[in-house]
C-alpha cells in the first residue's frame, strides 16, 4: 500500500495542511486530490470487496461538488461503512460525519417504476475557502460484471498529489484483464504474487490539473485511466464469460433466451400483416409504428432485471417497459411477422466503446433489422423506447458507436449509422425588409436535418410553443431582435427527418448609419465566433466531433433612396477541415442576395496543424462579418 504522504501527517492534531501542498498543483485547479486509495479485492467470480480513502482539498466554490461522497447501491451491494471529516486550511477538524449526516436516497426517477438503486450521500461543504475533506467507505459488491475503473485525474481543473490503485485477486482465477490509456510516464506500476493472490498496482503522484484546449479531444481520451474488467463473473447466479465480447453476447442472450412469447392475439396481429404487407422494409415500418403506440418507456432496474428483459407477454399486456424488455418486444413482434432481427447493446450518450478490450461498456439496448433486398443490405435500427423516434433514426444518442448484436451464437460488434456532413444539413432562408433608419423586419424559414434536428425534434415534442419560443430567443445571437412569430414542425416524410423553424424578427438598428452610408452585415443568423488565439504550443491533437452543412440564403429588400455602393467580394476556399463559400451580388429586382455554404467535415487532426486550422476557423469569421455598403441617394 502506498505510504501516507507528508501532507497526511502534518502533525498529530492537524491533517492535509493546504501549505504542505505543492503549489503548482493549484495552477487551474478548482480542488486537489491530496491522497486517494482505492484496493479492489476479488474473493472469486461471484464477490469482490471495494476499499477508499480519498481527501480533496477545495480551493473555490467551483470545486463544492468534490466535497460531497456518493455510494451507490442496491440488492447486489452492500455497503460496510461511509466516514468522513471536514478540515481548514491549516488542517484543523471542521467537522465529523455522524451518522445522521448520511442521507439514504432513492436513485429512481421519474421514469422508473422499479429500481432497486439507492445511494448513501455524504456533504461536507464548508463556507470558507480553501478547506480539506476525506472519505473512507467499503461496500461488498455480488455483481461481479463490473470492474473498477481508476481515474486519477477525475476532470478537467482538478490536481492530483497522490493517487493509488490496487487490485487483489485469488490465482484460482484467470488473471486480471486490463487496459492503461494516458498513464503519465512517471507512473509506478507493480505486478506481483503474493501467497494466493496476484497483486496489480497502479500510483502516481504530483499531475498537474487539466486545462482543455480550443477544439479539443473529449476529455476521456486524455485523461489518465487504467480499465480493468473480469474473465469469469456472476450476477444473481448466473455465471459468464466476458474474455470476447462473444461470450458476454451469449451471456446476454442466454439470460433473456425464451422471453419472446406473445399474446395469441398479438401473434394473429402480426402474422396478419405480413400477409397484407409483402414489402419486408414496409411491414417492418408498420410493426415499429404499432409498437411505439401500444407502448411506453418506464425503467425496471430490480436485480437481474438490470439485464434480463421483461416477457414479451407481460409487455403486451401493460403497455410498458425498459429499453431491454421494449427491444426484446419489438423482436417478437418482428419473428411473428416474419421479419428476423437483434437486439443490440449500445453505450447511449457517450464516447464509443473500446472494441479491443471486452467489458461492460453498455447502458442501453436497441433493435437492429438486417434487411436484404434485392440482393442488396439494408440494416434498418430502431429506438424502441421512444413513441416519438422516427423509423431507421437512432439520432446522437447511439449513431456511430460500435453496439453488441446479441446472436445464438455470442456478441459481435457492429457499428450504427454514421451521419455525414451531407446528411446533417440546415437550409435556411431569410427575407429581411430594411428601412429609412436602419431598423428591419426578416422572415426566416430554417430547415434542418438528421443531426442538426435532435434537438428541435425535442422541444417540439416536450415544450409548448410558448416555451419553444422562449428557447429560440436565447439560441439567436443578435443584439437586439423581438419574435413576432414563431413556428416549430416536423417536415414531411423524408429519408432523414427534419424539421421546420418559422420566424418572424423585428431588428431594431439592423443596419448602421454614418452619414450617406449604411453599413448591413447580410449574415443574419450564422456568424461564426472568432477562434481563440494560439497560446503558446500546442499540447493535444484537434477533434471536430460534428460534421454538417449549413446553407443560408438572405435576400436585402431596401427602401427607396438606398442603392449598393460595395459589395463583399467573394469568398471561397478548401481544405481537409471543410469548405467555405459566400457572395452577395444585386439581383434585377432590386433586392440584394447573401448566400453561404459552410461544410465541416468529422475528424482528428494532428496538434502540428493547429495553425493551419485556426487560420481556417480565421477565415470563416471573419468572412462571416463581411459588410455592404449602401449609399443613400435622395441625401
Amino acid at each position: 500500500m502506498l505510504a501516507v504522504s507528508s501532507a497526511a501527517s502534518a502533525g498529530p492534531n492537524l491533517r492535509y495542511p493546504v501549505a504542505a501542498m505543492p503549489a503548482a498543483l493549484r495552477e487551474n485547479a478548482h480542488a486537489v486530490i491530496r491522497l486517494y486509495e482505492h484496493t479492489f479485492t476479488v474473493k472469486s467470480a461471484k464477490q469482490a470487496v471495494n476499499t477508499l480513502r480519498f481527501a480533496i482539498t477545495v480551493l473555490d466554490e467551483q470545486g463544492d461538488d468534490y466535497a460531497t461522497d456518493v455510494v451507490n447501491y442496491d440488492r447486489f451491494t452492500t455497503v460496510n461503512y461511509l466516514r468522513g471529516t471536514a478540515y481548514d486550511a491549516n488542517g484543523k477538524v471542521l467537522r465529523t460525519l455522524r451518522s445522521a449526516d448520511i442521507k439514504d436516497v432513492s436513485l429512481s426517477g421519474g421514469a422508473n417504476l422499479s429500481d432497486d438503486n439507492r445511494a448513501r450521500v455524504a456533504q461536507l461543504q464548508q463556507g470558507s475557502y480553501p478547506y480539506t475533506v476525506e472519505f473512507e467507505e467499503e461496500y461488498i459488491t455480488t455483481n461481479t460484471l463490473f470492474y473498477p475503473v481508476w481515474r486519477p485525474l477525475l476532470s478537467t481543473h482538478l490536481g492530483v498529489e497522490q493517487s493509488h490503485f490496487q487490485v487483489l485477486m485469488p490465482v484460482s482465477l484467470p488473471a486480471l484483464r486490463y487496459r492503461e490509456l494516458n498513464l503519465p510516464a512517471h507512473v509506478q506500476i507493480k505486478h506481483q504474487t503474493v501467497g494466493n493472490q496476484t497483486v496489480h498496482e497502479w500510483s502516481v503522484a504530483n499531475l498537474p490539473a487539466l486545462e482543455l484546449e480550443a477544439y479539443s479531444l473529449p476529455a476521456r481520451e486524455l485523461l489518465p485511466a487504467v480499465y480493468t474488467a473480469p474473465s469469469q463473473f456472476e450476477v444473481q447466479g448466473h455465471a459468464g464469460d466476458l474474455s470476447t465480447w462473444e461470450g458476454l453476447g451469449k451471456w446476454e442472450y442466454k439470460l433473456n433466451e425464451g422471453r419472446n412469447v406473445l399474446p395469441e392475439s398479438v401473434t394473429a396481429r402480426m402474422k396478419e400483416l405480413a400477409q397484407r404487407v409483402p414489402d419486408v422494409r414496409e411491414r417492418t415500418r408498420q410493426v415499429y409504428e404499432y409498437l411505439q403506440s401500444s407502448t411506453r418507456y418506464i425503467s425496471v432496474q430490480l436485480g437481474i432485471g438490470g439485464w434480463q428483459s421483461a416477457p414479451a407477454t407481460e409487455v403486451a399486456t401493460r403497455g410498458y417497459g425498459d429499453c431491454k424488455g421494449l427491444s426484446n418486444y419489438g423482436m417478437a413482434l418482428l419473428q411473428a411477422a416474419g421479419v428476423p432481427s437483434y437486439c443490440a447493446l449500445a453505450g447511449a450518450d457517450q464516447p464509443d466503446i473500446q472494441t479491443d478490450f471486452p467489458s461492460n461498456q453498455f447502458n442501453h439496448m436497441i433493435l437492429c433489422v438486417p434487411l436484404a433486398q434485392a440482393g442488396r443490405r439494408d440494416t434498418v435500427w430502431l429506438e424502441c423506447t421512444s413513441q416519438t423516434a422516427p423509423f431507421n433514426y437512432l439520432g446522437d444518442f447511439t449513431a456511430g458507436r460500435h453496439v453488441l448484436l446479441l446472436t445464438p451464437e455470442g456478441g459481435r460488434l457492429v457499428r450504427t449509422p454514421v451521419y455525414q456532413a451531407t446528411d446533417n444539413t440546415q437550409f435556411r432562408r431569410a427575407v429581411v425588409q430594411l428601412d429609412e433608419q436602419g431598423n428591419a423586419k426578416a422572415t426566416v424559414r430554417t430547415r434542418s436535418a438528421a443531426l442538426q434536428q435532435d434537438d428541435l425534434a425535442t422541444y417540439m415534442h416536450n415544450l409548448t410553443p410558448e416555451d419553444q419560443k422562449k428557447r429560440a430567443y436565447g439560441s439567436i445571437g443578435i443584439p437586439s431582435f423581438t419574435i413576432s412569430r414563431y413556428n416549430l414542425a416536423a417536415a414531411p416524410a423524408a429519408p432523414l427527418p427534419a424539421m421546420v423553424e418559422t420566424l418572424e424578427l423585428t431588428l431594431p438598428r439592423y443596419a448602421t448609419i454614418t452619414g450617406k452610408r449604411v453599413f448591413v452585415v447580410p449574415n443574419l443568423l450564422n456568424q461564426s465566433a472568432a477562434p481563440e488565439p494560439l497560446l503558446g504550443e500546442r499540447q493535444t491533437d484537434m477533434w471536430q466531433s460534428f460534421a454538417f452543412v449549413d446553407v443560408d440564403t438572405v435576400h436585402l429588400r431596401m427602401p427607396k433612396g438606398l442603392q449598393p455602393e460595395t459589395m463583399p467580394a467573394p469568398v471561397q476556399f478548401t481544405s481537409r477541415y471543410g469548405s467555405y463559400s459566400a457572395q452577395t451580388q444585386a439581383l434585377p429586382d432590386g433586392t440584394i442576395q447573401y448566400t453561404r455554404r459552410l461544410q465541416l467535415n468529422r475528424g482528428r487532426y494532428p496538434k502540428a496543424e493547429y495553425p493551419a486550422y485556426l487560420e481556417f476557423r480565421r477565415k470563416i469569421s471573419k468572412a462571416d462579418k463581411s459588410a455592404l455598403v449602401l449609399l443613400k441617394t435622395d441625401v
